[in-house]
């Protein structure tokens, strides 16, 4: 076994990949960029060794200084984890040619399934069934076009390389093909390195289903059962369980021998998943997707039903040891279930911030890379943590993960908690009748959760108890609204969450107060408050993070921006109108202008797209008017800053003046 292994790695699989290092007395050695030289990982392995600038390309996906901190650490073998070098080829050559064992597959093995087209002409001469479509490297866009004509719409658009959902993209027109063909390559291109695309037909009523496997040195090939991954959003996993539903014992027993085919036929080494789609309208039927050659996000719920620590197998394997499991001793038991916690918000855009404070409960498994004082910053994926429930039944593990969420709190950063309980509360994922469109399907962007009264009254008051700590023992600081001979006036919280605002009076001190005419008080210390409105208490936690309030009302974390009533922004409160200034919805870097300053632009068309945290976004035109851009192609710019103005076509009287306003702001973005 290994002395000293370096993961090339970081965040909440670095962490778990040290665990089991831990556990087996083996030295670890993480790595790091500038952006993570305070993270979790970092402190968690017995070394560490800088990499460079926060830019991945400079660190983390730099080969050769990869290489040169296993050497000066004195590793002996290199893990990938996931994403990053994981699925690279030269990466694995590399390390060898470095004299070092690299922990995963052949190169070769990695060569063939990193690129999807090979992988898909592969298997399919060896018998195993793609999904119908036209696979050929090099093809233009023009042939490209022919082939979804061919095919039929909807379509799936393909990047050969990398994996994860990054650049794949639905087509249900065909006047909407070259766009797509365009950001598919412009997203494969950017995050690997490889702009070569194919064409899949879009299979009906989808489901996701992968495969676990295990092949060692000796010829030993075999399948731990596979995990449903139907629920995803634009192709990235949200929720992911083993056992599948879906599946019936014969076709468990089927696919699974199909997954250890698909590995015997590049001579597969190490922990791999094979990746098919199911037709929920006939399950017994499943196509190939692609084999990914690494270790997934979603493996904790394998070893929850199975009891097998796959990164032990792993490093057994690339030590040269045979499996000493057989596929008779693989059996699943219970029901695992893994929600993958983002930083984003209502509308899935990645946010940033500093963990003011993190809680996750006790009675489950966390994956976790973050903790209070982490950074979340732009330049990497979005995943924080993942939340593991395991329970004898599939419907006791969605309790269990359920509450799980219920539990978390996350103050500082925006994430998805809301939506993910959301999901698994949903009747028809407890049901298990999901499939890959269903969140696509139902969700509206921007919709949000709601927000009670209660809890717009609740932040109002532990709003009014900051200003009144705020005032120290002065009284005359104090906001209390007092004034002689007069009864007292309420003082205006105004306050903003998501794309609402409201303003609520509150009047007196916090433990003896009003709220717009009713009776309120909140007591406690640090985090820990009890609120009462008109008799009714509640336990929250409230934490004042700058000018923001954070809450946690026992089902999720909101963020609350507390508004200047006299700014101009705050007094616009009908959300609903369109504005003429349009501002990134996140921090980012501009990766493409549709148009140029002056043009006239119609209501819905894109104007610029900006890429942060792995994932583009499109800024489109809310009215039709003529545009004055106030960013560039390959332009840094923060959260809300205005990237382009637009003036209304029965406007063009303020054009000058919108035109200089927007100069200024391209002087601050």
């Amino acid at each position: 076994m290994f002395q000293t292994v370096l993961i090339a790695n970081r965040g909440e699989i670095a962490v778990r990949i040290i665990s089991t290092l831990r556990r087996l007395g083996i030295r670890s050695v993480a790595v790091y960029s500038d952006a993570d030289a305070r993270a979790p990982h970092v402190r968690a392995a017995d070394k560490a060794v800088r990499l460079g600038p926060a830019r991945a390309s400079e660190s983390y996906l730099n080969i050769e200084r990869v290489i040169d901190a296993a050497r000066r650490s004195g590793a002996d073998a290199v893990h990938p984890g996931y994403g990053f070098l994981s699925e690279n080829s030269r990466f694995a050559s590399a390390c060898e040619a470095a004299g070092l064992t690299y922990i995963g597959p052949d190169p070769k093995a990695t060569e063939i399934m990193g690129d999807k087209i090979r992988a898909k002409q592969r298997v399919e001469a060896d018998g195993v069934a793609g999904i119908p479509g036209h696979a050929a490297p090099g093809m233009s866009d023009e042939q490209l076009v022919g082939a979804a004509n061919e095919i039929g719409y909807p379509v799936l658009v393909k990047p050969s390389a990398g994996g994860g959902g990054k650049g794949m993209i639905d087509v249900r027109r065909p006047e909407d093909m070259p766009e797509a063909l365009s950001a598919a390559r412009r997203v494969a291109s950017a995050a690997f390195g490889d702009d070569t695309l194919f064409i899949e037909r879009l299979i009906t009523s989808p489901r996701h289903i992968e495969v676990q496997v295990l092949a060692d040195t000796f010829g030993t090939v075999l399948h731990l059962g596979e995990r449903e991954c139907s629920l995803q959003r634009r192709h990235q996993k949200v929720i992911e369980e083993a056992p599948s539903s879906l599946l019936d014992p014969a076709t468990r027993e089927r696919i699974g021998r199909a997954a250890c085919d698909v590995a015997r036929s590049v001579d597969y080494t190490g922990a791999g998943t094979v990746e098919f789609l199911v037709s929920a309208d006939a399950p017994d039927e499943f196509f190939f997707m692609e084999m990914n050659t690494r270790l997934q996000v979603e493996h904790p719920v394998t070893e929850a039903v199975t009891g097998v620590d796959l990164v032990e197998q792993q490093l057994r394997i690339a030590a040269g040891e045979p499996l000493m499991i057989a596929q008779e001793d693989i059996s699943l038991t219970g029901h695992a279930v893994e929600a993958r916690l983002y930083a984003e918000d209502s509308n899935f855009l990645p946010q940033a911030g500093t963990v003011e404070y993190a809680a996750f409960p006790p009675d489950v498994r966390v994956d976790s890379g973050i903790e209070q004082g982490t950074v979340v910053g732009s330049d990497y994926d979005p995943m924080m943590a993942k939340i593991i429930a395991y329970d004898d039944t599939r419907e006791r593990a969605f309790e269990r993960l359920g509450r799980a969420l219920e539990e978390t709190v996350i103050f500082g950063v925006t994430t998805n908690t809301s939506f993910l309980h959301a999901l698994v509360t949903d009747a028809e994922v407890r049901a298990g009748t999901m499939t890959t469109t269903t969140i696509d399907s139902r969700v509206v962007e921007g919709e949000g959760d709601a927000v009670t009264d209660r809890i717009w009254s609740a932040i109002a008051l532990a709003a009014h108890e900051a200003r009144w700590r705020d005032s120290g023992t002065n009284p005359w600081a104090a906001p209390s609204g007092w004034r002689l001979g007069a009864d007292a006036r309420a003082i205006d919280t105004r306050m903003r969450h998501g794309g609402d605002e409201r303003t609520v009076a509150v009047s007196g001190h916090p433990q003896n107060a009003r709220i717009d005419g009713r009776a309120a008080s909140i007591h406690g210390v640090g985090l820990e408050r009890q609120i009462g409105i008109d008799g009714e208490t509640s336990n929250v936690k409230v934490m004042r993070v700058g000018e923001s309030m954070w809450i946690h009302d026992g089902t999720a974390a909101r963020e609350f921006s507390v508004v200047d009533r006299d700014s101009a922004r705050a007094a616009r409160t009908d959300s609903s109108l369109a504005e003429p200034e349009l501002r990134s919805p996140m921090p980012g870097t501009i990766v493409a202008v549709r148009v140029a300053d002056g043009d006239t632009v119609a209501a819905g068309d894109t104007v610029l797209v900006i890429e942060a945290m792995k994932m583009e976004h499109r800024i489109i035109a809310p009215l039709a008017g003529t545009v004055t851009l106030a960013a560039s192609r390959n332009q840094t710019v923060a959260k809300d800053a205005i990237v382009a103005t637009i003036v209304a076509l029965d406007s063009e009287d303020s054009a000058e003046e919108s035109h200089k306003d927007a100069q200024q702001e391209r002087g601050n973005a």
